[in-house]
């Protein structure tokens, strides 16, 4: 795995990785080097050294740093200098590019190759609202690659199949639906072509469903069906090429979707919120009554749990934390 070192001037480093990991969950081999406003140049460099030893000698080392040309960039350049073979230095962090940085060290073994990949990730990961308009339009899909969207209302004729052709690789329920742990950690681990927030109400909230697709990660589309448009294309053959990640609010959602015959066997439970009557079973996983009928009704059509916010924290089962509650 490729060793990271963040640094900045101030305390950017140290802030922009606990932010990382609130988004892709706790990191090995990451240090930060923060270069002080007392600081001189030695000691910036003592501080690198001393990052640099608590990792393998001949490890790989990528420098996520600040700003090209400013004293950690420049530090950091001394020793890279020595090293080429197996170091490298990225400038311009930013989060998109920190949380990209960490999904890229599962497939990517040189410091170089990630150096490489995150150039774009970065530029990408800046966006306006209101949209700004782009000298270089994308091209477009042709006919004959574009996927089958999963819109309201494409689909005239449903062809039923009776099981799956949609490639599920991801059932999750989060009150948040799309958020940096979705976008970011979710979508490396699982690398879906198609993210579907799947919610009658939502589906319904112009406002929320432009939200949503706006946030789409990088090379990910995402759509906003009602449940019944679920259940309408689960298992026609026309969708075998949608890897999806599906989002849903409530398990009360999961469970109409069940009943109407999507066949799900597993399901992440990333957040529910806490609200009035409702008792926490984590700290990001609240329930009421109601909710527990709806978990035992999935359990008993074959749906398993695994509560977890990040694929790094460790899987729990939800009836394991309803026993301790």
């Amino acid at each position: 795995m490729v060793n990271f070192i963040i640094a900045s001037h101030g305390e950017f480093a140290a802030g922009i990785r606990q932010s990382g990991q609130m988004i892709f969950g706790e990191q090995e081999n990451v240090q930060v080097v923060t270069f002080m406003p007392n600081e001189g140049p030695e000691d910036l460099m003592k501080k690198f050294e001393d990052a640099l030893a608590t990792f393998d000698p001949e490890g790989q080392v990528l420098f996520l740093v600040d700003l090209w040309g400013g004293s950690p960039f420049n530090a950091a350049s001394r020793i890279q200098a020595l090293h080429e073979d197996r170091m490298a230095i990225i400038t311009g962090l930013n989060l998109p590019m920190l949380v990209e940085a960490y999904g890229a060290r599962f497939t990517m073994e040189t410091a170089a190759e990630i150096a490489s990949y995150l150039m774009p990730v970065a530029r990408d990961g800046v966006k306006t609202l209101p949209e700004t308009e782009d000298v270089a339009e994308a091209p477009k899909e042709s006919a004959e690659t574009a996927e089958p969207a999963v819109e309201a209302g494409d689909v005239n004729e449903v062809i039923h199949t009776g099981s799956a052709t949609m490639d599920v690789r991801l059932a999750r329920i989060d009150s948040r639906l799309l958020h940096g742990q979705v976008a970011t950690a979710w979508t490396k681990t699982v690398a879906p072509n198609r993210i579907i927030v799947v919610s009658d109400s939502v589906s319904k909230d112009e406002l929320r469903k432009t939200l949503l697709t706006q946030a789409a990660p990088v090379g990910v589309k995402v759509n906003v069906v009602p449940i019944q448009k679920l259940v309408d294309v689960w298992d026609d053959p026309r969708f075998k090429s949608v890897k999806a990640l599906l989002l849903f609010e409530t398990p009360q959602d999961v469970a109409k979707a069940v009943e109407g015959g999507v066949k799900l066997g597993e399901v992440n439970i990333g957040s529910m919120s806490h609200s009035e009557g409702k008792r926490m079973l984590t700290n990001a996983v609240a329930v009421d009554d109601e909710d527990v009928k709806t978990l035992e009704y999935l359990r008993d059509n074959g749906v398993t749990f695994d509560v977890r916010k990040v694929p790094a924290d460790q899987g729990k089962d939800v009836f394991d934390l309803l026993k301790k509650s």
